[in-house]
């Protein structure tokens, strides 16, 4: 199976496709800083973990203009994780962040010290046990902590979201074995399942998104990955489903080497699916010093000889 790689950084259940509030494919990308509000935050059951009791604990990093990635996850040494939860939530003002699970509006809401999380309508917040066992939920207030947590009792999956369109579902997740990050694609509802596994290479998985792209009754799905390094160039695993039948993956060609898109390219880019169009942003470098500029580039996928593409429809430039 051919691995699809290219330079990559994104915006972003079972149920509906997780629609986050996206900005337009023209509108101009602004690069701020979120260290008020990344790091981690925890449960009261945190404090007395050596007690023996459970926790739950969320990290917050930035990704992009706009937008954080929300990690929960809990205590595993003792006994099964009770919450897994990623996504990717948009802002709304300078304290509340807002994503969407289930077709339900999910709001992050920032102090200090503190973060809440809540459904944005009282009626939905049953959407927030789906992530925990137990009769457990992700709602509730946790409390920043400035040390990393305890990774000898953190559960260490390291991505897992869940997809669905068209009454077609995808589990993606990701594991660290043997000092190797491992991304698995899991199709359910199709004739032909899919089920595969890549090696990362020093990638890590933080979203997915899911949309009939080129619009012929089968999704999508599309695969963000970074590398974890300074200039976090990134890598895309697209697929395509064919028929309602099978699934098999979709080429994109790697910016660096896209001689329409690669000059001035230099890593931190930004990728979004809005409507059927798949969108990159990335600041423009001239020796290695941003020019103040971004380019956008406009992908659109269309039937190849052997396989599924991504084409560039339109790339234009304008000042960050």
């Amino acid at each position: 199976m051919r691995i699809v790689l290219l330079s990559c950084m994104v915006f972003l259940t079972i149920g509906c496709k997780n629609q986050n509030t996206k900005q337009e494919v023209s509108s101009p990308v602004e690069f701020e800083k979120k260290d008020e509000i990344t790091g981690n935050y925890v449960s009261e059951g945190y404090h007395k973990k050596e007690e023996g009791y459970d926790w739950v604990a969320i990290t917050i990093t930035e990704v992009a203009n706009e937008s954080i990635s929300v990690r929960i996850r809990s205590r595993a040494d003792k006994k099964k994780p009770t919450c897994l939860f990623d996504t990717i939530a948009y802002k709304l003002d300078q304290q509340r962040y807002r994503t969407t699970v289930n077709g339900k509006n999910v709001i992050f809401q920032f102090t200090d010290k503190t973060i809440t999380i809540e459904s944005e309508s009282k009626e939905d917040e049953g959407v927030l046990y789906f992530y925990c066992s137990a009769g457990a939920s992700i709602a509730g207030t946790y409390t920043k902590i400035e040390e990393e947590l305890d990774e000898n009792q953190i559960d260490k999956t390291q991505f897992s979201k869940v997809l669905n369109l068209q009454n077609v579902g995808f589990h993606v997740s990701s594991i660290v074995k043997e000092g190797t990050q491992l991304l698995e694609v899991v199709t359910f509802g199709l004739p032909n399942e899919y089920n595969e596994t890549f090696d990362l290479e020093n990638q890590v998985v933080f979203d997915a998104e899911v949309e009939d792209l080129n619009s012929d009754g089968s999704p999508e799905l599309v695969v963000y990955t970074k590398e974890n390094n300074v200039l976090q160039k990134g890598h895309i695993y697209a697929f395509s489903v064919n028929n309602m039948k099978s699934m098999s993956q979709v080429y994109f060609p790697i910016t660096q080497d896209n001689s329409a898109v690669n000059h001035g390219y230099n890593g931190h880019d930004e990728f979004t699916l809005v409507e059927t169009n798949l969108v990159q942003r990335f600041p423009i470098f001239k020796e290695n010093i941003q020019t103040g500029k971004m380019r956008q580039v406009i992908y659109k996928l269309q039937n190849g000889a052997d396989m599924r593409r991504f084409v560039v429809v339109k790339a234009e430039e304008y000042d960050k």
